[in-house]
């Protein structure tokens, strides 16, 4: 199972929406930057600003990491996989920073038999009924 973690590239396709409230002065100042050509637009800013914070604050994000036992990056979870820990008698506690995602030929049934708990930092791509049948298992 440990040949399913993948490092993410820092810039790629695959990216989450969020939504950020500013007040008026931070969102003019920034709309000021972008119109002087510091910036091609908002988004450009805001993700500039985000990627500084993060390298600012890398080393305390490597140690939490390493403190709570959690992977870094992209994680796949196989039917194989589980089918492997339920003959096993192994139930799984899923720690992810980055991307989980769990195989679509997954079903509910094999999932509670094996899946412990997910604590996913970032996002869990599963199936809507998989969620469903986990939810009192996801933080």
């Amino acid at each position: 199972m440990a040949d399913n973690i993948h490092k993410l590239r820092e810039k790629g396709g695959d990216s989450e929406k969020i939504t950020i409230n500013l007040g008026y002065v931070d969102l003019g100042r920034i709309d000021l930057l972008v119109q002087e050509g510091f910036y091609s637009n908002r988004t450009d800013f805001i993700r500039t600003a985000i990627r500084n914070q993060l390298a600012a604050e890398a080393e305390a994000v490597k140690q939490s990491i390493v403190r709570h036992t959690l992977e870094l990056g992209l994680r796949d979870y196989s039917r194989a996989d589980l089918e492997s820990l339920k003959a096993a008698g192994e139930r799984l506690h899923i720690k992810v920073v980055g991307l989980a995602r769990i195989a679509p030929d997954v079903t509910p049934e094999l999932a509670l038999a094996t899946i412990e708990s997910i604590t996913v930092l970032g996002a869990l791509q599963a199936s809507t009924e998989l969620k469903s049948a986990l939810a009192e298992r996801i933080r």
